[in-house]
Order: C-alpha cells, then structure tokens, then sequence
C-alpha cells in the first residue's frame, strides 16, 4: 500500500511541478496589453468557476457521509467554513489573494521567468519561519538556517549574474520575495483550520478565487479606463486567461493530492525541481537567456531545499525515537 501511494504522488507530483513550472511562461507569453491586474482578476473567476462543480460535489459527499455516519469531523468540514471567524478568515484569504496575484504577475514581467521561477524557492523559508512563530512547530535548527542562507545566496548570484552587485538586484525579485511572503503567511494559518478541520482545501480554493475575482473586477475601473473591458472580451486574449486558469488550477489540485500520498518532505524535494523545467522552456518558448550563473544558483537552491527538508526529517525521527 505504501508503495502504491508513493508510486501515486510521484505521479501527481511530476504533473504538478510541470504545471507550477510552467506558470511563468504563460503568464510572461502574453500580449502586453494585458496588464497584471485583470489577468489576475479573469484568472481567479476562470479558477472559481473551474473549482465550483468540486465544491459542489465534495458537500455532497460530505452530506451523504453524515447519513451514513454521523461523524462530527465530518459535519466541521462540510459546516465549519459557516463559523464566524472562518468567514472573516475567508474574506481576509479573498482580499489578500486580490494583492497576491497581481504582484506575482508584474513580479513575472520584471524579473522575468527563470528568475521568478528561482525566487520563488524562497518559500522554504518562509514556511518554517511562520511555522515557527504561529504554529508552534519546532525549533529551526542551525542546519537549517545555515542552508536557508545558503538558498537565498543561491538566489543572489542567479539574479545577479555573478556580480554581488546590489544595483543589479531586479525590482521585481523584491516584489515577487513579498509575494511569496505573504501567500505563504495566508498559507500558514490556513492549514491551521485544515488540521482542525473546519476547511477542506477545494473550499479554500473555491471561495478565496471567487472573491477575488470579484474584487479585483470591481476596482478594476477605478484605476483604468473604462474601455480597456474589450481586453477581457477578445477572443485572441482569452486563451490566456483559459490557460492560466486552468494550469493554477490542475497545479494547485495535483499539488494537494501529492501531500495526501506522501510526505511533505518528498513533495518539496519534487517542487524543487520547477526551475529545471521552467528555464528549460523558457528558453525555448520566450527566448530567455540560461547563464552559468542561473545553473549555479539553481544547483545551490535544489540542494539547500533538499538539506532543509532532510533535516526536518531527521528532527522527526529523534522525537519519535525520543517518545519511545
């Protein structure tokens, strides 16, 4: 059975890093008159619509499972998200990921794909920092601070070509480094619920794009003219919306369906794997330039992640062994 599972999330998993992989090359192949704000805005309602028949159909095997089995884990998953805070936790997940979005789009413009590609291995760092401070995980080791160190120093010399020049540090990065920031923060008290079980992640997913698009269309005149709709209704600009949406999508659903067949640990040593496959086309497909320089960074970023994450393992081991 372990086995079968682990052959199961290998699967999802190499799908699903593909998909991540190739989120920039969409999102830097489109035409330039689609600005970041309403390609973010029809992503997130193409994502919504995309998730809302898996909402629909996880309540009602939620509520057919109750029947049979009155189960109150079961009844906080199918009713926990009506709860008070969760509501306001839902809004706060809606207008965060109104900004998130947005920024990881012009992030993906400025710094292009391979290095946004790079920098967004930063969320290794962020995970265990906030785990630390609002999950009350376990101390981060020396060894995994000196290895987080060494990610971000891997990232520096890709973005920098070498030349440790601060000039040379690309706005964009620094965006898309507050990007990863806060998603990864919304991340974290997130699945605080979904340890207690009051969220299921297809409820996240659906109700978080749902607002979003809905906020992000609502301002979206505030700041441009109102002709710039036709941008939304062209039918030669809409397939990269489609693609976008459909990719984040499968992406995200492949990525959950991995952590449920094997551990994270192994699941971050795949998803490390995403600047490979994202430099490869973004070489082919956007004509991007691959340097020794981004080899370096990314050789250094693949093996800090797969210290930090063997470290995490071996950390766990002890306490096991500890408690017997």
């Amino acid at each position: 059975m372990e086995n079968y599972n682990l052959k199961k999330g290998l699967i999802c998993g190499t799908i699903g890093v593909l998909g991540i992989s190739l989120q920039p090359i969409i999102a830097n192949s489109r035409p330039s008159v689609i600005d970041p704000y309403i390609f973010a805005a029809v992503t997130a309602l193409i994502m919504a619509i995309i998730f809302f028949p898996l909402f629909i159909f996880e309540r009602h095997k939620l509520k057919s499972s109750i029947e049979e089995n009155s189960d109150e884990k079961i009844y906080s998953l199918l009713n926990g998200w009506k709860k008070k805070n969760n509501l306001k936790f839902l809004v706060l997940i809606g207008i965060t990921f109104s900004i998130v979005p947005v920024l990881l789009f012009l992030s993906f413009d400025l710094a292009g794909a391979i290095n946004s590609s790079l920098t967004l291995k930063s969320e290794v760092f962020f995970a265990l920092l906030f785990g630390y401070i609002f999950l009350k995980e376990k101390r981060i080791s020396k060894v995994q601070l000196l290895f987080c160190a060494t990610l971000f120093f891997g990232v520096y010399i890709a973005i920098t070509q070498g030349s440790f020049n601060l000039l040379e540090f690309n706005i964009g990065v620094l965006i898309l480094l507050i990007d990863v920031a806060l998603f990864t923060l919304m991340h974290t008290f997130t699945k605080s619920r979904f340890d207690r079980n009051e969220l299921s992640p297809i409820q996240v997913v659906f109700i978080r794009n749902l607002l979003s698009g809905i906020i992000l269309f609502s301002t979206y005149f505030i700041f441009f003219p109102l002709d710039r709709i036709s941008i939304v209704f062209n039918p030669d600009y809409f397939i990269y919306y489609l693609l976008m949406g459909l990719d984040y999508s499968v992406s995200l659903f492949l990525w959950y369906k991995t952590l449920s067949y094997i551990q994270i640990g192994k699941a971050g040593v795949i998803n490390s794997l995403t600047p490979i496959i994202t430099a490869f086309f973004a070489w082919i497909i956007l004509g991007d330039i691959f340097t020794i320089f981004h080899l370096i960074g990314m050789v250094i970023i693949i093996i800090s992640i797969y210290m930090i994450v063997r470290e995490k393992k071996v950390k766990k081991n002890l306490i096991l062994n500890e408690k017997k």
